[in-house]
């Protein structure tokens, strides 16, 4: 895991936690076909954080360490990072 635990409720901010963990660490922020992506270094810890900011939507940890959060909906998201080679049609190989 990149960075350390989030202190506990009742205890201030650390600077190692603001240096480590999302929203504070993230390199850069963008929003893509209405899905928010937070680049930086996360894991599973972070994604519950996501989860509890935005009720509702859709976190998803991507395999670089970066967090998606997509639109409600039903299913699991789909990356927009960790895409096949050929998203918007079929490979064909040569």
């Amino acid at each position: 895991m990149p960075g350390p635990d989030l202190p506990a409720p009742q205890q201030p901010m650390t600077v190692e936690a603001l240096l480590h963990r999302w929203p504070t660490s993230a390199f850069k922020t963008e929003l893509v076909n209405g899905v928010l992506v937070f680049s930086g270094e996360f894991d599973d810890r972070d994604v519950v954080t996501v989860e509890l900011t935005y009720p509702g939507r859709r976190a998803l940890l991507n395999t670089d360490g970066s967090i998606e959060v997509h639109p409600a909906g039903a299913g699991s998201p789909i990356s927009l990072v960790d895409t096949p080679e050929c998203p918007s049609a079929p490979c064909t190989s040569s």
